[in-house]
């Protein structure tokens, strides 16, 4: 596969994948449904963006369930289903409290409802995000903190505003990857937005993101990935029958003191299989705030 863009710089890489990820054929949806389905959507982001005013006046609790009850919505309004699996827990292990990081693998701009709909988070995403038509609206009402992937020089008051998030008791977002891929395989974290979680000492909970048929099998339909604009994806997504999004929440992490030991470690436990379990600075818990 070749590359849809030119690295320039770690904080900016190519993605692996490109057009010829989403050759796999799925079932396809009937015109009726996709008609109920482009209603559905219009009517829950007319509701989203309405009540999403009120947003900012509510508790940190209430803006939460808003949140997550907003984001099963969202993708229920377009076919998607969620399922939600936890690492598994030992007796008396400690469950961490608080604000914490959260990083994942990223597939496609409907990884950040998959995660809202377990933890909502402030996610750190690319600037043009927020200036797409709708969902720039509700990425804002997200209080996603934007970052323009071409400037590095933006990134330390990237890395602030995460740790002013932290501090400020919310759950901060991180695809560290940099990039979006199919879903079939993963890039490396970059470490540099992890100096969030050492300089506030918050707990980083690792999460896989992905997208499935009916019958189990990876699906890249979802992708945002080569060319892709938003039309692209979404036309894949409402025509798609029987997609469901996995969320797999792994052992969270105590950061230390070394953000890229800490990128590392998340990297290994994102993308292997299965998930690493009893690393020595990881606690045996399902963070779900």
């Amino acid at each position: 596969m070749v590359t849809n863009a030119p690295a320039r710089h770690s904080w900016f890489p190519a993605s692996a994948c490109d057009s010829s990820c989403l050759s796999t054929s799925s079932c396809a949806a009937g015109r009726v449904r996709r008609s109920w389905r482009v209603i559905a959507l219009m009517t829950t982001v007319a509701v989203a963006v309405t009540l999403g005013v009120l947003v900012p006046l509510l508790p940190r609790s209430a803006r939460a369930g808003y949140v997550r009850w907003m984001a099963v919505l969202l993708l229920a309004s377009i076919g998607i289903r969620v399922r939600v699996r936890h690492s598994e827990l030992s007796a008396g292990d400690p469950r961490p409290a608080g604000a914490g990081l959260i990083v994942a693998n990223h597939i496609s701009f409907l990884d950040i409802l998959a995660i809202a709909t377990v933890s909502p988070a402030r996610f750190v995403a690319k600037a043009e995000l927020t200036r797409w038509p709708v969902v720039g609206t509700l990425t804002r009402r997200l209080g996603v903190i934007p970052i323009r992937r071409e400037s590095l020089r933006d990134l330390p008051s990237v890395i602030s505003d995460a740790v002013d998030g932290l501090r400020a008791g919310d759950n901060v977002g991180l695809f560290p990857e940099g990039t979006t891929r199919c879903g079939r395989g993963g890039g490396r974290f970059r470490p540099a937005i992890f100096q969030a979680a050492v300089e506030t000492g918050v707990t980083v909970q690792p999460l896989v993101v992905s997208f499935h048929t009916p019958d189990g099998a990876i699906s890249p339909v979802a992708a945002f990935i080569g060319t892709d604009n938003i039309a692209d994806t979404m036309g894949r997504v409402l025509r798609a029958k029987g997609l469901t999004v996995h969320v797999r929440l792994c052992e969270p992490q105590w950061p230390g003191s070394d953000r890229r030991e800490l990128a590392d470690r998340c990297e290994r436990i994102v993308f292997g299989e299965p998930p690493l379990i009893g690393l020595s600075s990881g606690i045996p818990a399902a963070m779900v705030s």
